[in-house]
Parts: C-alpha cells; sequence; structure tokens
C-alpha cells in the first residue's frame, strides 16, 4: 500500500474515534472519520489551489500527512517524531497541535492532551472538531460544565458537518455527567443525523432499557443486532431486552448467537449463569 496515500486520504480528518467505554460499551467501536482532499477556497474570484500553498506549510502538512498515516496504524512514536517535525517546521500549524492532543490523549495524558487541543484553539478558534475533542477530554476528567459549554459551540458553528458525530460524544459525556435524560436527547439527535452509528444505536437502546422503556429499547437494539457491528455487548443487551418483554422466542435466538459467536465473552457467561441482572 501506497503511504503516501492513504495518508492524503486520511489528511485533515479528525481522528477521534468512537471507543467510548460508556455505559457497557466495550465492543463496539467506530472511528469517524471523513475523507478530506486539497485545500480549496476563494479568494476574491480566483480559486486558491494548492499551488499557492506557502513553502514552510507544505512541508509541515507532508509530515503531519505521515504522521496521521502512523496513528491510524497505531505506530505513536513515529507518529509523535512526524509531528514534531511538522511543528518544528511552521509553529503556527493548529491541525498539527490537534492530531498531537489525540495522541495523548490516546495515551492517557490528559495535560499534554489538553495543552495540545487549547493551542490549536488559539490558533483556530472556529474550529469545532478541536471543540469537541477538547470536551470529550475534559469529559473524562469530570469537568462537566466546560466540556458541555465546548459541545454547545462546536454546534454552534453552521459550517460544521460532523454533528452526529459531536452529538452522540455530547450524549456520551452527559451518562458521565448522570445527566440521563439530557443525554437521551442528545443520542436521538445523533441517531436523526446517522441512523448506522451502532455507538450511538447501543447507548440509545441502553438508557431506554435502563428506565423500562423496553419497547423502544427493542427497535433501537434489534436495528443493530441485525447488522454485522452486533457484537456480544449488543447481543446480550437484546437479550435481556426481549426477556422483559416475554418474547421467549426471540430471546433464544438471541442468546444462541451470542454463545455462538461470542463463547468466551463475559456475556455468554452471564447468559449461562442467569445473571439477567448483573
Amino acid at each position: 500500500m501506497n503511504m503516501r496515500a492513504t495518508v492524503w486520504r486520511l489528511f485533515r480528518q479528525q481522528l477521534f474515534c468512537a471507543c467510548l467505554l460508556v455505559v457497557g460499551l466495550t465492543g463496539i467501536t467506530g472511528c469517524a472519520s471523513k475523507s478530506g482532499g486539497s485545500a480549496i477556497g476563494a479568494r476574491g474570484t480566483e480559486m486558491v489551489t494548492d499551488s499557492d500553498e506557502p513553502e514552510l506549510r507544505k512541508r509541515a502538512r507532508i509530515r503531519l500527512e505521515l504522521a496521521v498515516g502512523y496513528f491510524e496504524l497505531g505506530q505513536t512514536k513515529d507518529a509523535l517524531d512526524e509531528l514534531k517535525q511538522s511543528i518544528s517546521v511552521d509553529p503556527n500549524y493548529a491541525e498539527a497541535y490537534s492530531l498531537r492532543g489525540l495522541i495523548y490523549m490516546r495515551l492517557n495524558d490528559f495535560r499534554f492532551a489538553e495543552e495540545s487541543f487549547r493551542k490549536a484553539l488559539s490558533m483556530s478558534p472556529q474550529d469545532a472538531n478541536v471543540m469537541q475533542n477538547l470536551g470529550w477530554l475534559l469529559c473524562q476528567q469530570a469537568k462537566y460544565p466546560e466540556a458541555q459549554q465546548l459541545f454547545s459551540q462546536a454546534l454552534a458553528n453552521p459550517q460544521y458537518g460532523e454533528r452526529a458525530k459531536t452529538l452522540r460524544t455530547q450524549g456520551l459525556c452527559q451518562v458521565r455527567a448522570g445527566l440521563r435524560a439530557d443525554a437521551e436527547i442528545s443520542l436521538l439527535k445523533s441517531y436523526e443525523f446517522d441512523a448506522g452509528n451502532p455507538v450511538t444505536a447501543y447507548n440509545l437502546a441502553t438508557l431506554l432499557f435502563q428506565r423500562g422503556d423496553f419497547v423502544r429499547a427493542q427497535f433501537y437494539v434489534r436495528r443493530l443486532n441485525n447488522t454485522e457491528l452486533a457484537n456480544a455487548e449488543s447481543l446480550w443487551l437484546g437479550v435481556k431486552v426481549e426477556r422483559r418483554m416475554e418474547n421467549g422466542d426471540a430471546m433464544q435466538q438471541l442468546a444462541a448467537q451470542l454463545v455462538k459467536r461470542f463463547p468466551q465473552s463475559r456475556e455468554a457467561a452471564s447468559f449461562q449463569r442467569g445473571a439477567f441482572d448483573e
């Protein structure tokens, strides 16, 4: 595979990965990604193309492209090395600091992650992706009011195209904060934008199940379990929902899938023990 072609395809995306261990979700993952392409904007009546890019920014961008590629491959040290060179070439490159924040967040180094995101935001104060990622970082540190403010600012940007992602993140943060009614609203809005996201569907179904709305929980978890993205957690939730609704056949079908596909999972063990209320 051509590394340069791969990282160019990924360039300028915000790699906020939906590996969010919230409400029991540990297996369903989905990395939110949007392809970028070259930056083209308007400068008066003349279009701005890649040839207009200053030489220093071009050199910094190439390093950033490589860093993105390494980050996607899980090669954190190599990604950081490329980022250091990118920032050394162009210390005012907001995207480089943004990616550095994501890397340090993956490493659970929240201090350096926050410093990087805030640096990026100081250079690009309208960047809704950076706002969202900083908001999630603060949420993990239980700084809920500031996190919610950042999510709101990101969503208020009329040009922001990742509303489903930010609404999902906001909802998961509200779950952490104990704001379950608000979380349900956020996740429902996210689902309206992106009904195929498994993280949204699972967490929304879980919230509904926990408050006893089994009919609606069934709707969301069934749709998820009828896709290839079903996993041990979603199947187990489906089993519990069908049990509460006294749908014995549906419950047994889901349980059979769970035990067959994920025999070593904690959820399969719970089913075999009959531990439906753990």
